[in-house]
């Protein structure tokens, strides 16, 4: 039996990841950049611009089983998410109507912005996403596309993404910067590994027969406070002084939930902050 194929349109950092892990498993592989040199090797280049209506010159004629979704804005203002999430999103989908393709299903990586929970809530896919800042309103927006298409879809909401390259709380706390600890300030993070590891293993899912719920949280297995892992982390960095002035703030606090991912089998392979981040200061030694 043939092993499938998928087209990763916005093909960058987590879209490599899960290039890499899929093509480990046998899968073929599209990638669509603007720059194909970056791609991973084993992966078939599609240099081609999101932002631009006209279907790229490399667009495979071949079946395509599934189609991704990741994109990355390159403003990060109300247009720049509307250019990347919503108007990048209708191309692709424009692209594969012309080109005769007939994948089994989208997957569109969004975010848990769109949630304005700011209480320490649990939350999960059922929860109410009524976020009111703009990020949120165009992933939503964005995500209503995918979901109203005329191919299947699940939605892949990724919480704050960590990892190598990926260190800008580590800096902060190497700088001094505090968090307030009262009321706690809830965060929800990913390994980048673990991100491309849950759409992988949904894309491996649904090609095995099992059909696919129309939304996920990305989410490892500890939400926890702010200042819990600020305070870790100065622990585990030496840093011993740090000024009240320059703090970190968060707009919302939320805990979110990975239980239906993991009823269907998947796990994060860094269950918390702590595995995580441990990871990454032992490359770095």
């Amino acid at each position: 039996m043939a092993m499938p194929s998928v087209l990763i349109a916005g093909c960058g950092d987590i879209g490599g990841r899960l290039a890499s892990q899929l093509l480990h498993q046998g899968w073929t592989v599209y990638g669509m950049r603007r720059d194909v040199a970056k791609l991973p090797q084993g992966v078939l280049g599609i240099r081609g611009d999101l932002f631009d209506a006209r279907i790229p010159a490399q667009w495979p004629e071949a079946r395509i089983d599934y189609l991704v979704y990741c994109a990355t804005p390159t403003e990060r203002d109300e247009p720049g998410y509307r250019a990347a999430y919503v108007e990048g999103l209708r191309h692709v989908l424009a692209w594969t109507d012309q080109s005769g393709q007939r994948p089994s299903r989208i997957v569109f990586v969004s975010s848990s912005s769109v949630y304005g929970q700011q209480q320490g809530e649990w939350i999960d896919e059922t929860s109410p996403a009524e976020a009111q800042g703009f990020s949120g309103r165009v992933m939503r927006e964005a995500e209503q596309v995918a979901l109203s298409s005329k191919y299947p879809a699940s939605i892949v909401r990724l919480t704050g993404i960590y990892g190598p390259g990926r260190s800008d709380l580590m800096n902060r706390v190497r700088q001094g910067y505090s968090v307030a600890i009262d009321p706690p300030l809830y965060g929800n993070r990913i390994h980048a590994d673990d991100a491309a590891g849950l759409l992988a293993f949904l894309l491996q899912t649904d090609a095995g027969g099992v059909t696919l719920d129309d939304c996920y949280l990305g989410v490892d297995d500890a939400p926890a406070p702010l200042a819990e892992v600020v305070g870790w982390m100065r622990e585990r960095l030496g840093v011993t002084q740090w000024s009240e002035e320059n703090s970190l703030r968060r707009a919302g606090s939320k805990r979110c939930s990975n239980a239906r991912a993991r009823a269907l089998g998947w796990k994060p392979r860094f269950s918390s902050y702590k595995e995580g981040y441990s990871a990454m200061l032992a490359q770095s030694d």
